[in-house]
C-alpha cells in the first residue's frame, strides 16, 4: 500500500475524524499517528482543518488545535457561520472542504502519496483530479459504524481504503496519558 520512497502528505478533515473516532469508541493519539505514517514513507506535511466558532471566549478544540500547531501539524481554521433554518433552529456551519481541495491540488507536483482522513463523499472529485496528476489517493473513515461514515463513491474513487478500525491499537491514545496532549 505504501512505498517507503514516498513523500506523503496528510490531510484530516478534523470535524469527520473525531466524529469516526468518537463513534468507534476511541480517542486519537496525534503523536503516534504522524509515527504511523513516518514508518510508511517520508512525511512531508500533515494538515488538521477545522472550523471555530466565533465569538466562542473559550473553545473546547482550542487547546488540541494549539498543540497541534506545536507539534508538527499545519493547522488550518477558519470561522464558522452562525445562521437560523427554515424551522427557526440555530446552526453552524464550518466547512472546510475548499481549503483543503486547494492545499492538496497546490502540493500535487511535490507529494506523491496523499492520505486523506475523511468519509465526505464531496472529496470523490479531489481524489479523481490527484489520481489524474499520477498521485496515489489514501482515504482513511470507518465502514464499522452504521450507517457507515465513508461516501461509498469516495470509498471506491481511493486507491486505498483504510479503516480507522484497523489504525486503532497504533493510534489509540491511553486513558490515562493526559501529558501527550489535550482532546
Amino acid at each position: 500500500m505504501f512505498d517507503p520512497r514516498e513523500k506523503l502528505a496528510l490531510f484530516i478533515d478534523g470535524a469527520n475524524l473525531y466524529a469516526a473516532s468518537k463513534t468507534l469508541g476511541f480517542d486519537i493519539d496525534y503523536n503516534k499517528l504522524l509515527d504511523v505514517f513516518k514508518k510508511n514513507g517520508y512525511l512531508l506535511r500533515a494538515y488538521y482543518y477545522t472550523a471555530l466558532v466565533e465569538e466562542q471566549e473559550y473553545s473546547s478544540i482550542r487547546p488540541l488545535i494549539d498543540w497541534l500547531h506545536y507539534n508538527g501539524y499545519q493547522v488550518i481554521t477558519k470561522i464558522a457561520k452562525e445562521f437560523i433554518d427554515a424551522s427557526g433552529r440555530r446552526k453552524i456551519k464550518g466547512n472546510m472542504d475548499i481549503e483543503l481541495t486547494i492545499d492538496a491540488m497546490e502540493l500535487s507536483n511535490t507529494v506523491d502519496h496523499f492520505v486523506l482522513f475523511s468519509g465526505d463523499g464531496d472529496f470523490r472529485s479531489l481524489v479523481e483530479a490527484l489520481q489524474r496528476k499520477g498521485r496515489k489517493v489514501s482515504v482513511v473513515s470507518t465502514l464499522e459504524t452504521q450507517p457507515a461514515m465513508i461516501s461509498d463513491d469516495l470509498r471506491r474513487q481511493a486507491d486505498n481504503f483504510i479503516d480507522l478500525l484497523q489504525l486503532k491499537t497504533e493510534i489509540e491514545r491511553e486513558q490515562n496519558d493526559r501529558s501527550s496532549h489535550p482532546q
